[in-house]
Order: structure tokens, then sequence, then C-alpha cells
């Protein structure tokens, strides 16, 4: 038999090449689509999944009392002339950036001036009146008034903060008004009030820090019945950012208090007030609740970051800050629905389990122990990452923090009150008393006790006839009434040794 000839035959590695690639190939499609529908099945069960849980828990603590639409905290609707920060002088304050700056230019001797209730220093007006002799101007250029030679320190500082009478007539006569909330449209969204909050937080602290150096010069001045005046329309200007309750808000309304209490203090220090002065002061005071303030603040932020989540989810985009003020649009339409609604379970857990129960309205009490804890708590949690706890977990040491604010905030304001309390007494028997107990009930129905632990407010006489007041702070050890002072910044640590009131 004649062999086949070689170039009858067809080429094996050819052919071989083309059977097995397309036997590959086909394996490999048949793989990608096997992969991607499990991938699909899976997505899809996470998906319903994470609704599912979501759903389940908000049911649950709806059915409790809990709400999580962020609209709820909208104020009522009312007309403008009713709003006390919907009046002409806010309007003209937010369109006229230059209107409002009690400052001069920065300088170093200027800066000194500051008075501090916490390390007991008045407030020192001369370096006031040497900035608005010597700068003239504010940083926008706007000139103060000065009288043609130097007067005492209290008369050139009063003298410069004239030209701000007309708007401090303004919100006095607002300030009459029933009702008080940031004009923001809630029905169109979070973006929007946030966009209109900030503002008008700005243009608010500084009507605060105008009355705030306006009422200490004129205590020096001898004029105790204005700057009564002028401090309680700084604690009306705390009480109107109440709502809407977010975080930022309510640390300004801090800084606005920390304004309004030096003055008091400072009255306070040098027998300033009267009787009656010290009765308003007290019941100005006494509508202050920063306890009742912190849970309804910490249910404000989680409803908005429930409703923040939601829409990433319905858009898939996240609005981020560059930190220059301005907004960025971040495309994240890969994200599963489930990547959303566990974050949503995550953030509510977190406040439910951990932030509410740091603040007892019912004993007023505030532990840092147990804020502790649950600072450890949350590290721990962070060292487990989970794309499903991510975004609640980046954002809980700050929120974990906000307590210590909350409750100094709160101190403060009980020691001022019975301070009051104590000027009073002394007003009546020419000393102050041996004890606390003796202010009750007369000049306080109840003496507020300490809220870190609910034990009484330390107090004690000094030889010279003064007192020391205190609470033991947020280290809860009774450090003998003992500030702590940072010694490179000259700030006080709030962590470390006492809160404690006392007179130079």
């Amino acid at each position: 038999m004649n062999p086949i000839p070689e170039t009858a035959l067809p080429p094996r590695r050819g052919f071989l090449r083309r059977l097995f690639s397309w036997r590959w190939l086909r394996r490999a499609l048949i793989g990608v689509i096997g992969l991607a529908t499990l991938t699909g099945l899976l997505v899809t069960e996470e998906n319903w999944r994470g609704k599912h849980d979501w759903e389940i828990y908000r049911h649950e603590q709806e059915a409790k009392g809990e709400s999580f639409d962020w609209q709820a905290f909208a104020p009522p609707t009312v007309p403008d002339d009713k709003n006390f920060l919907a009046a002409p002088v806010f309007t003209n304050l937010l369109n006229d950036k230059t209107a409002l700056n009690p400052f001069p230019k920065s300088s170093k001797q200027f800066l000194y001036g500051f008075g501090n209730w916490q390390k007991a220093v008045l407030t020192d007006l001369k370096p006031w009146q040497t900035a608005y002799r010597q700068l003239r101007t504010d940083d926008n250029g706007v000139a103060f008034p000065l009288s043609p030679q130097p007067q005492a320190p209290a008369d050139d500082v009063l003298f410069a903060l004239n030209q701000f009478d007309p708007q401090v007539a303004g919100l006095r006569q607002a300030s009459l008004r029933p009702y008080a909330f940031i004009p923001c449209h809630f029905e169109d969204g979070f973006g929007e009030v946030a966009q209109a909050l900030l503002p008008n937080l700005a243009v608010t602290k500084r009507c605060a820090q105008i009355l705030d150096i306006r009422s200490i010069a004129e205590l020096a001045d001898g004029q105790s019945s204005k700057a009564l005046d002028d401090i309680e329309l700084s604690l009306r200007l705390n009480d109107a950012l109440r709502n809407p309750p977010f975080l930022i808000s309510e640390l300004v309304r801090m800084a606005i208090l920390g304004l309004g209490i030096q003055p008091i203090w400072e009255g306070l220090a040098q027998h300033q007030w009267s009787d009656s002065q010290l009765a308003a002061l007290d019941a100005a005071l006494a509508k202050e609740d920063f306890l009742a303030d912190y849970e309804l603040t910490m249910r404000g932020e989680r409803n908005c970051a429930v409703s923040t989540f939601e829409t990433m989810r319905q858009t898939g985009e996240m609005i981020v800050s560059d930190g220059d003020g301005n907004e960025l649009t971040m495309k994240i339409r890969w994200a599963p629905n489930a990547f959303y609604y566990q974050n949503e379970l995550a953030f509510a857990g977190l406040y439910q389990q951990w932030f509410f129960p740091l603040a007892n309205l019912k004993t007023r009490i505030i532990l840092p122990a147990v804020q502790r804890q649950v600072d450890a708590e949350i590290r721990g949690a962070q060292k487990h990452y989970s794309p499903y706890t991510a975004m609640a977990l980046m954002t809980a040491p700050a929120l974990d923090a906000a307590v210590k604010h909350f409750a100094f905030a709160q101190a403060s304001i009980d020691l001022a009150r019975v301070g009051c309390a104590l000027e009073r007494y002394r007003l009546a028997h020419g000393q102050y008393p041996d004890s606390l107990a003796v202010l009750e009930p007369q000049f306080l129905t109840q003496v507020p006790h300490d809220i870190i632990n609910g034990q009484p407010l330390h107090y004690r006489l000094k030889p010279n006839g003064q007192f020391v007041l205190y609470s033991v702070g947020w280290n809860e050890t009774d450090d003998g009434g003992v500030v702590v002072i940072d010694q490179k910044h000259g700030t006080v640590r709030r962590d470390e040794g006492d809160w404690v009131w006392q007179y130079p």
C-alpha cells in the first residue's frame, strides 16, 4: 500500500490549536456568564437582605416611638413677621459681609485682652482700647468711630462699638417676636438646609461677640442695666439656634453661651449685679438645657445620616467638601444597594446602642467612664473593616467626643446659676454661706448636682471670704478645685482637673 502523501494530511497543530482554543473560549465564556449570574444573584440577595434588615430595625424602633424622618425636625411654618431670625436686621447682615465685625485688625497686644472665667481672668479693656485707637479698622477695612482724645478704656471701647447700635437695636426689637427659626426650606432637601444654616450661624455668633464685649465694657462703665439687656439678648440668640438640631448649630450655641457667661462671671466677681438683676440672669440661664439638647441633636444627626444615605442610594452620587468650603460631587454608582442599607442600619445602631445612653435625662447625669468604654468599643470595631460599617465608624469618633462638650456646657450653666444664688445670699447676709444647702428654696428652688456623677457640687469658703465652687470634671476625680492649663497654648484642659467657678 502506498503511503498517504504528507501534503494530503491536515495540519495537526493548527487543527488542535483551533480545537482547543474554541473549547477553552467556550468554557471561559460559560464561566464568565456563570460567575456574572452568581454575582448578580449574590448582589440581589444582599440587596434584599440589606433592605429587609433595615426595614425590620426601622419598624421595631418606630414602634417604640422613634422617627427616622429628618424632616420631622422641621420647625412649624410661621409668618416671617413672627420669626426672630427672619427679621430685616438678619437679612441685612447676611447680605452685607462687612457689616458686623467687632474686632480691629489682628495684633498680639489686642488678643491678650480676652478674659476667661475658667481661668478666673477678667477681661482687660486696655488692649481693646489700644487696638481701636491704633488699628482703627477691622479686617474688612471698616473704620471704628473714635473720640478725639483717649478716654477711660471702657468709654473708648463703647464709643468704638457705637457703630453697631442700629443693628443691636434691630436685634432687640426682633427678639420680641414669639418664634425663632433659621429660615430653611426643609422640603428642598438637607443640602439646601445646610447652605442656609451655615451663614446664619456665622452672623449670629458675630452678633453675640459684639454683645459680649459691649456688656463687659458697660459693666466697667457702671452700666449694669445695659449689660444685663445685652446678656439677655445674647442668650436669646443662643435659644434661636436650637432648631434645627444639628451638631454644628449646637457647637455654635455653646460658643455663644461661653460668650454670655463671661460678663455674668465678671459682674459677679466685682459685685456689680443687684438682687433683681441676679434673679433675671438665673431665670434666663434656667431656660437652657443642654442635656435635652444632646438627645435631640443626636437624633437629628442620625436622621440626617440616614437621609444622606438614601439620597446617595437613589442618585449614585456623594457630595463632599474639599476643605475650602467648596462642594464636590463624586460618582459612586458602582455600590450595591446593600452598602447603603447596611450603613444606614450601622448608623442607627451606633446611636441607639452607644450615643443615646451617654446622657441620662431622668437622673441628669453624664458618665465619662461610659464614654471611654464607648470610645474603646469604637476603636476596636474600626480594626475589623467591613464596607457595611465603614461609613458609620468613620464619623463615630467625632460624635463620640461631642458628649463632653454638652456636659461642659450644662455644667457651666449650673455653676453660673449657683454663682448667682451665692451672690444673692451675700447681698442679703453680708457674706457667702457655709454650704450650698441654705440657698434652697429662696435663691434656688433646687441646687443642681454635679452633672458628672450626680453628687453635690463641691463648695468651700476661702480664708479671705471668697469661695471655690466646682464639678469634678471629665476625669471624675476631685482634684481640690484645680484647673489644668495647657502650658504650650495657655488653654484650659477640660479633660483634666476640675471645672471651677471662682473669682480672682
